[in-house]
């Protein structure tokens, strides 16, 4: 397990109701291990729909940036597509869906964009809740609300689109033969 990826990894508890996500925690038990031998390691995240999201300082993506947040490791050339239509000035590979989420709620990102089956509803229950307690938006890549009932599969399959702010911006950028590619 390579070290420097260690402030990547999430630990996901996620709670739906009515097949939305209603709330979540996200724990990074590896942030700040950087930090030094005095310094405080790890960390929770939670939120509640109408309640608010708490552990961490919610901050903007710099004004007039895109900055995007994806897949580390699953990268493709659909994902590259995606990514490329949505003209970034940084592209940032992260692992982890609560990680890239958090790179939302904190500021150094604009938009998590993920145009690729794989990952599942585990994966964004949690973060869905924080993201939409702080008024953030997260969707498939065709702009569909993700559901979480025993009805549904697990697999996200038409991919992730998750914003902070300026969530229709990016949505609008994704090019047809991306979303016609991925389907629900």
């Amino acid at each position: 397990f390579c070290t420097g990826l260690l402030d990547h990894v999430t630990v996901l508890i996620g709670i739906a109701y009515g097949g939305k996500a209603i709330a979540g925690v996200i724990n990074q038990p590896y942030y700040n291990y950087e930090a030094g031998a005095g310094a405080v390691l790890g960390r929770t995240i939670w939120g509640v729909l109408g309640i608010g999201a708490f552990g961490f300082q919610l901050t903007e993506a710099p004004a007039g940036k895109h900055i995007i947040v994806t897949t580390r490791s699953h990268s493709s050339a659909l994902v590259n597509e995606c990514i490329s239509a949505l003209n970034p000035d940084t592209v940032i590979r992260a692992g982890g869906a609560g990680n890239k989420v958090i790179q939302l709620i904190e500021g150094k990102a604009s938009a998590y964009v993920f145009a690729s089956p794989g990952c599942k509803k585990w994966d964004t229950c949690a973060p869905e809740a924080i993201l939409h307690a702080v008024g953030g938006k997260i969707t498939d890549i065709r702009g569909n609300s993700f559901q979480y009932n025993k009805e549904v599969k697990h697999m996200n399959s038409a991919g992730v689109l998750a914003t902070l702010r300026n969530y229709d911006y990016y949505a609008s950028r994704i090019p047809n033969t991306v979303k016609e590619s991925l389907v629900p």
